[in-house]
């Protein structure tokens, strides 16, 4: 299976709480839900295209438990997201959380080093193992190179503070954009699909005056 990151961000990056005020407060969060006034029939078809290629779903353990908490209660069975969630096979990284607390069925606890129960995940058979939100699974993921597509729906907003997808210290990296699944969305959402292409480095250059002109120089 290929393994995907599906983010909803803001425009200075921001991923955390995009859906509800209460939905992540830590670090002293107090401006979650920062999505919901943006979001469209256009913005919907989107994630439910994203959810339409996966096969199976990872989750660090306080995502898990916010999905869990909300979209087993979606019962309306044309939801194809709620359809996928509730019937597709779910794996959490967690040290902590046990089996019975683990009742979003069907569920596994990962309990080893996150790297490589993802290694041994994506050898199964599938199209996509798909995270979403998941912060901190997330570092771990980008930081070991196991990403191979990131999907993104960047809002028309700045929230000015909390966990970013890429914060300060992220390790560096470069990426190439898929043109037919990129497109900016009525109301100023774009939609991007990335593939890493670098890990570790990204390419420089300069522009400089050559005989009159200007010009670039790629180290």
């Amino acid at each position: 299976m290929l393994l995907s990151v599906n983010i909803f961000v803001s425009l200075d990056g921001v991923m955390q709480g995009p859906g509800a005020p209460d939905e992540d407060r830590s670090g002293g969060f107090d401006r979650g839900g920062w999505l919901v006034p943006h979001a469209s029939p256009h913005t919907n078809q989107v994630v439910e295209s994203w959810f339409r290629e996966a096969d199976a779903f990872l989750f660090g353990r306080t995502s898990f438990g916010l999905l869990g908490g909300y979209w087993p209660k979606v019962t309306e069975p044309d939801d194809l997201i709620a359809t996928r969630l509730n019937t597709l096979p779910k794996y959490v990284v967690s040290s902590t959380l046990t089996d019975e607390e683990a009742d979003w069925n069907p569920t596994t606890v990962l309990r080893g080093d996150p790297a490589d129960e993802v290694r041994r995940l994506k050898e199964l058979p599938g199209r996509e193992l798909q995270v979403h939100g998941s912060w901190k699974l997330v570092q771990t993921l980008h930081r070991a190179g196991l990403v191979d597509v990131y999907r993104l729906l960047q809002f028309p907003v700045v929230v000015g503070t909390g966990k970013r997808l890429f914060p300060d210290g992220s390790t560096p990296a470069a990426f190439a954009g898929v043109d037919e699944s990129s497109r900016v969305l009525p109301g100023g959402v774009v939609s991007l699909t990335l593939h890493p292409t670098n890990l570790g480095v990204i390419a420089a250059g300069a522009y400089t005056v050559d005989d009159g002109r200007s010009a670039t120089v790629l180290a």
